[in-house]
């Protein structure tokens, strides 16, 4: 059995517990809050809570953010196994992990991802998983680039044709003509900035809208008399 599928806790390198106690919070918010859409994952989507799309565009679907910056698949496994998916009903999940997994490989990091998914179809069966390809990384092309595409590929080819999974591509227009990515799109090239957010996170947000759109006309839907 891969690392990547085994539930674990972040270890505490700094002394502080900062880890535990924000999963505590965010069990605690599971128990006060109502929403539509849920976030989980990494740095990625953690950054993106601090930009002006999330605020313009994300916050008014109802949203929690569940993302923990330098979590692996399998401290989020952890996490959802342990609270973070009880006494919540949305009719979202956007997941976004695996590029922290730096020392496993591409099959490892897609086991840990389908891993992930199969925890929340145990918990909200009902629930529709949009799943962000994973985004390059790092200034100039270098080895995680690759594995992080190849595990894009991995998942597109496992989650085709999966009930209410979708594989979202938010990885094009990062990568300029010389094979560099922009600090105007990704200020540490990890993390989005306000205008990276924008160009990643806008087919993701189209898709949400639809999907709860949708939702909402099936619930309005009477049969005819």
């Amino acid at each position: 059995m891969a690392s990547t599928t085994v539930p674990t806790i972040c270890k505490d390198l700094d002394g502080d517990d900062r880890w535990l106690a924000v999963h505590k919070r965010f069990v605690q918010e599971c128990k006060e809050k109502d929403p539509e859409v849920m976030f989980i994952g990494d740095c990625v989507l953690e950054s993106l809570q601090f930009t002006d799309f999330w605020n313009s565009h994300f916050v008014p679907l109802h949203c929690l953010n569940f993302s923990i910056r330098n979590d692996r698949t399998q401290n989020v496994l952890w996490r959802l196994q342990n609270g973070e998916l009880e006494n919540v009903r949305p009719r979202v999940i956007v997941l976004h992990v695996g590029t922290n997994n730096i020392g496993d490989s591409a099959e490892e990091v897609a086991e840990g991802v389908q891993a992930i998914v199969a925890t929340i179809r145990s918990k909200l069966a009902g629930v529709y998983v949009v799943i962000p390809t994973l985004l390059p990384r790092g200034h100039q092309p270098n080895p995680l680039r690759d594995k992080n595409a190849a595990v894009n590929g991995l998942l597109k080819e496992r989650c085709a044709g999966m009930d209410k999974v979708q594989i979202v591509a938010v990885d094009g227009g990062l990568i300029q003509s010389d094979g560099t990515i922009s600090h105007h799109d990704m200020f540490d090239y990890l993390n989005l900035t306000n205008v990276g957010s924008k160009k990643v996170f806008e087919p993701v947000w189209d898709l949400l809208h639809q999907i709860l759109t949708e939702n909402e006309k099936e619930r309005d839907l009477t049969p005819s008399e």
